[in-house]
């Protein structure tokens, strides 16, 4: 298998090949942050101190049973407090209705037990019922815009169902999200990380380990990006199994950098395919600094380089502008779609207001994309979904 090219940023710096020098066809670089300078995180460190101990303080907090009348300055407080009292009385919240004015502005909410309402299946094959929680859960509150305030009118604490203890609250979905002060505590430590593992000749030290990876494997290529003073910029690597694998599952690929970022805050960015046992493989993966067009560029030419110069025939991307613009530039010939899941994921930002939405509209969407086994099929059922819902 012929060697591939590794190069860094900039061209004055050279890395070796399995012993063999050797440019890529132009130059490999972007615009990346500068990952060797940050914020002394020891700095203002009796106002951070002050911070989290009140932060602490509320979340000891007991929250007082909800009464009507009980006033708030704004809805997301009212959310806030229902959130912080159902959390301690062991169950899930949803906000199950709001009504909004013609500016946008809500004026009525309903929040609920995530256990409320009653189950409607998105599909209409009754021989595979897919499991749910849903057991119309009658306790929730309403509360209504008036004056300025928040004020709540109706209140119903009665459940249907068991509950768990507060020690296991914190699994619902309602309640998996970090509190103020435990978000500040990881920006702490991960500042503290990129000043102390990242600093200056972080690119040189990462070069030598994809040196050995090399020598290890002879398929192993790697490509990274430097700044002037050799602090990593950006980084892409994929070994002799994703290159084969490539040549017979090319095809259609996938490109996502919302999986996770490392501890230095780098998105992780892989590039996975399908086999024929319907199983996703890697095709390459990289580390970059930045989500903006030229690092996407650097990324995509690295990738494509290191394929032999052979772009997909369909590549599906999430609805990222400068994804779409990268792709534009570096497969010209591919076609470019959006990720299903993600447009999934955005409906009820997008539809969430519309009175049918959790009735009948969310279900017609879902009928359509998937019980529809042909396009002819799929075509007809979104001509019937437009004509009603228009």
């Amino acid at each position: 298998m012929p060697h591939f090219p590794t190069t860094s940023s900039p061209p004055s710096t050279n890395t070796e090949d399995s012993g063999h020098p050797k440019q890529m066809d132009g130059p490999l670089s972007s615009t990346g942050e500068d990952m060797g300078s940050f914020e002394n995180p020891a700095s203002n460190a009796e106002t951070e101190a002050d911070d989290i101990i009140q932060q602490e303080s509320d979340n000891d907090r007991v929250e007082e049973e909800p009464k009507p009348g009980m006033k708030f300055a704004t809805d997301h407080e009212l959310i806030a407090y229902y959130m912080r009292y159902a959390k301690q009385q062991g169950f899930g919240v949803i906000t199950q209705r709001t009504k909004r004015e013609a500016n946008g502005r809500v004026k009525y909410l309903t929040i609920g037990c995530a256990r409320g309402g009653k189950y409607h299946p998105s599909h209409s094959n009754i021989s595979r019922p897919c499991p749910t929680i849903k057991t119309d859960c009658k306790a929730w509150i309403n509360a209504h815009l008036v004056e300025g305030s928040w004020v709540v009118t109706t209140v119903e604490i009665g459940h249907n169902h068991s509950t768990v203890s507060p020690q296991k609250s914190r699994f619902f979905r309602s309640h998996k999200c970090l509190d103020e002060y435990s978000q500040r505590m990881l920006d702490l430590n991960d500042r503290a990380a990129r000043q102390l593992r990242l600093g200056k000749g972080g690119g040189e030290a990462l070069t030598e380990y994809f040196k050995r990876m090399r020598l290890q494997n002879d398929g192993f290529v790697y490509v990274i990006d430097v700044d002037e003073e050799l602090r990593l910029r950006n980084v892409f690597w994929a070994d002799a199994r994703s290159r084969a694998a490539y040549e017979y599952f090319g095809d259609v690929i996938t490109f996502d950098t919302t999986y996770l970022t490392n501890r230095y805050g780098m998105p992780f960015a892989p590039f996975v395919g399908i086999n024929h046992h319907g199983q996703s493989i890697l095709l390459g993966a990289g580390l970059i600094s930045s989500e903006d067009t030229s690092t996407f560029v650097w990324l995509f030419r690295a990738w494509l380089e290191c394929m032999d110069g052979r772009a997909p025939k369909a590549i599906i991307t999430d609805q990222d502008r400068a994804m779409k613009s990268a792709i534009a530039v570096v497969f010209p010939h591919t076609r470019h779609r959006y990720c299903l899941w993600h447009i999934m994921r955005k409906l009820p930002e997008k539809l969430g207001s519309h009175a049918a939405f959790n009735a009948w509209l969310k279900t017609a969407i879902q009928n359509a994309l998937y019980d529809s086994h042909t396009c002819g099929e799929f075509e007809e059922k979104w001509g019937q979904f437009i004509k009603k819902y228009r």
